[in-house]
């Protein structure tokens, strides 16, 4: 704790006129974690010439996160923290935390101290030098690799099959202007692919390659079903592809079947003794069909959910409580 007191700044007799930057940070169980992460922000802006606003968005966690964002907030008013009522998801909580930030820029981290903080000098380099959107990107991971190549792959897929061009390799960390927040803030979706959606604001993008670390401690949020929801969020939100693809592949699969039956009966007609059809073609077409539908119908519900998910125009978070807003 004496090595977070010497970090925090003596209090200002005059306001500041320096421009304000908002580092935001996502947080669900990270007790472990927090008040490292908070001192390597805190000694990577150090001389820095711009005030600085922390915003920990907390997740519900039920462990003691928010207690020890609250001693952090006690002794640094330039940390806030933003309480959610219940636990809103991967995607709905860190969004809300970025939309409701106030800087200039604003720099997204999670706080798993997977992500430096030790790039943040050389995102605002990089924005003081025009960028809109600096992102860093991970080419190589120290996480799994089996995990490390299907994310590259689906990258390199969504990059395929969607309209737009997206940022290989991101994870959302990096820096973001004012300006492109402003946008994304005027589109107001309520479950957003936050990658995909700068994406299709088309603002040039500086990439910063760096190798992410392995998680030290605390276990890791992500798991098969999370990963799935954020790959499929990509997908239906930016592409018509799958959905294209079923269409076409069930018109093909009728005409193929509607031909079958044809040259089936022609041959039967020909070969009326000696051509049995047999129960085995018939068993093998029936679950080849229906292995189709079910994952069309899964594509096409992908797309319906996307839907009902927008027209319900839900909040994003419900906030519990504010602290030093």
């Amino acid at each position: 704790m004496a090595e977070i007191q010497s970090l925090v700044p003596a209090p200002s007799a005059t306001p500041s006129e320096r421009a304000l930057i908002s580092i935001v940070t996502p947080c669900y169980n990270e007790q472990d974690n927090v008040d490292e992460l908070y001192v390597r922000i805190k000694a990577a802006i150090a001389g820095l010439d711009y005030d600085f606003e922390l915003i920990f968005i907390d997740n519900h966690s039920t462990d003691r996160t928010v207690e020890k964002l609250k001693l952090l907030a006690a002794a640094d008013p330039t940390v806030k923290i933003i309480v959610n009522t219940r636990n809103f998801g991967h995607i709905r909580s860190p969004y809300y935390g970025i939309i409701q930030s106030r800087g200039s820029a604003t720099i997204y981290l999670a706080s798993d101290l997977q992500d430096p903080p030790e790039l943040i000098p050389e995102f605002i380099k990089h924005w003081e030098e025009g960028y809109k959107l600096v992102l860093a990107v991970k080419p190589v991971s120290q996480g799994s690799r089996v995990v490390q190549a299907l994310r590259r792959a689906y990258y390199r897929l969504l990059d395929r099959i969607s309209e737009i061009t997206v940022v290989n390799d991101s994870t959302g960390f990096g820096l973001y202007d004012k300006e492109v927040l402003d946008q994304v803030r005027k589109i107001d979706d309520p479950y957003p692919y936050l990658r995909g959606l700068i994406s299709e604001l088309g603002y040039e993008v500086k990439q910063i390659p760096f190798n992410q670390p392995r998680r030290s401690r605390g276990i890791s949020k992500n798991n098969l079903y999370t990963l799935y929801d954020i790959a499929m969020l990509g997908i239906v939100s930016h592409s018509k592809l799958p959905i294209r693809i079923a269409t076409f592949a069930g018109f093909t699969m009728g005409a193929a079947s509607v031909l079958a039956a044809i040259v089936f009966t022609i041959l039967k007609f020909v070969f009326w003794y000696s051509y049995p059809i047999g129960i085995a073609p018939l068993v093998i077409g029936l679950f080849f069909f229906f292995g189709m539908q079910f994952l069309f119908v899964g594509i096409l519900g992908e797309y319906v959910s996307s839907i009902h998910t927008y027209v319900q125009k839900r909040p994003t978070v419900v906030e519990q409580e504010r602290v030093n807003f």
